[in-house]
C-alpha cells in the first residue's frame, strides 16, 4: 500500500470531524483518508468500516495510557470545574481512570477486515501488534512529534511514521505531555524524523494550501497529512458550533491546552483554554472523561466558549464545499 501512497492524506479527527463519507469522498478524488476509530465502540468502528467497503483507506486507533499514580492533580481540577458544572446545569462524573479505548478489540477489527492502513497515536504499539497486523496485510504507521519517539516506535518495526508538528490541529501524540509547548513546525519534525528513521515519512502539522504540501513533499515527505483544512468539508461531521466559530472571524488565535482532555492538543482560542489552561495537569482521558458533559451541555446550547474547537494554526483556510473540491486545491 505504501508503494502506491498519494500525496495527500485526510487526518483522522476523532469526535465527528471525520465520517465515512469524507473517506470516500477524498478516496473519489485521488487522497487518502483515515477512519477515526477513537472514542467510538468497536460495534460503531465495525459500522464504519463496512461502510468504507472495499475503498482505499486509513484506520488509527489510539494506543492506551497508564493509568496516573497520582491523582489528587485530577480531584482539584474537578473541584475547580465546579462552576463550569453549575453554568451549564450538569453533574461532573466521577474521576474514569482506566480506559483503553476498546484497543485490542479495535486491532482485531483492523486484522480482521484487512484495513490497508493503520494508524497508533498517544504512543508505540507492541512490536506483536504490528506484526500481527502485517500479516494480516496492514501497513502500520506510529505518529511521533519528535527524533526521541521516532527512535522508540521504530522498536516496533512499522512501515512508515507520522511526523507531527506542534501546528498539527487537535491532539498531539507527544510522548512527553507534561512538556510539550506545540512550538515546532512540519519541516523542522520531518526533518528530525527523518535523520533517525529509514522508513517514509508522512509530514502533518498547519497544511492550508497546495504551496505547503509542495515544500513538504520537497523536504522528502512520503506524503503530507491535512485535517484542520477539511473540517468545513461537506461529507465532514464537525458540529455545528464547530463550524460557525471556525467561520465567524471571532477567534484569531489557537492554543495549545490540556484543558479539556489532559493531554495537550491545539483549538482556537476560548473562555475555557483562558481559563483553565494552566491549572489542568496531565491526564488523559480521565480529564477527557470530567469535561464531556460541560463541552456536551455547552455545544447543546451553540455556545463556543466551554467546547473544544480543535484547529490547527491552518485554520483561517478552511472552507465549506466538496471534499473533492478541497483535495483538488491542495494538490501539489
Amino acid at each position: 500500500m505504501l508503494d502506491l501512497l498519494p500525496p495527500l492524506i485526510v487526518a483522522p479527527m476523532a469526535g465527528g470531524p471525520t465520517t465515512p463519507r469524507l473517506v470516500i469522498a477524498v478516496a473519489g478524488a485521488g487522497a487518502l483518508g483515515f477512519l477515526a476509530a477513537g472514542y467510538k465502540t468497536p460495534a460503531a468502528v465495525e459500522d464504519e468500516l463496512r461502510a468504507a467497503g472495499r475503498v482505499a483507506h486509513g484506520l488509527n486507533i489510539f494506543v492506551p495510557r497508564p493509568a496516573p499514580a497520582d491523582i489528587e492533580p485530577l480531584e482539584r481540577y474537578r473541584r475547580l470545574l465546579r462552576p463550569e458544572a453549575d453554568r451549564y446545569g450538569i453533574e461532573l462524573p466521577p474521576l474514569r481512570l482506566d480506559d483503553d479505548d476498546f484497543f485490542s478489540a479495535k486491532v482485531e477489527l483492523a486484522i480482521a477486515y484487512a484495513v490497508p492502513m493503520v494508524s497508533f497515536t498517544f504512543g508505540v504499539p507492541e512490536p506483536v501488534v504490528v506484526k500481527a497486523l502485517r500479516d494480516a496485510g496492514s501497513s502500520v504507521l506510529i505518529t511521533v512529534t519528535s527524533a526521541e519517539e521516532a527512535r522508540r516506535a521504530m522498536a516496533s518495526a512499522p512501515d512508515a511514521l507520522i511526523a507531527q508538528a506542534g501546528t498539527a490541529g487537535a491532539h498531539s501524540s507527544t510522548m512527553r505531555p507534561e512538556e510539550y509547548r506545540g512550538s515546532s513546525d512540519a519541516a523542522g519534525v520531518l526533518a528530525a524524523v527523518r535523520a533517525v528513521a529509514d522508513v517514509p515519512v508522512i509530514a502533518a502539522g498547519g497544511t492550508a494550501s497546495a504551496a505547503d504540501v509542495r515544500v513538504l513533499l520537497g523536504a522528502g515527505a512520503a506524503a503530507v497529512q491535512s485535517g484542520t483544512y477539511f473540517l468545513l468539508a461537506d461529507e465532514a461531521g464537525t458540529r455545528p458550533v464547530h463550524r460557525v466559530a471556525i467561520t465567524s472571524g471571532s477567534y484569531r488565535e489557537t492554543v495549545v491546552t490540556r484543558a479539556f482532555t489532559g493531554q495537550p492538543a491545539r483549538g482556537l482560542r476560548n473562555r475555557f483554554t483562558d481559563a483553565y489552561s494552566a491549572a489542568a495537569p496531565v491526564g488523559y482521558p480521565a480529564i477527557h472523561h470530567l469535561t464531556a458533559p460541560i463541552r456536551a451541555a455547552a455545544a447543546e446550547r451553540g455556545d463556543a466558549s466551554a467546547v473544544h474547537l480543535w484547529a490547527g494554526t491552518g485554520f483561517a483556510a478552511a472552507r465549506s464545499g466538496p471534499a473533492a473540491e478541497l483535495v483538488e486545491s491542495l494538490r501539489p
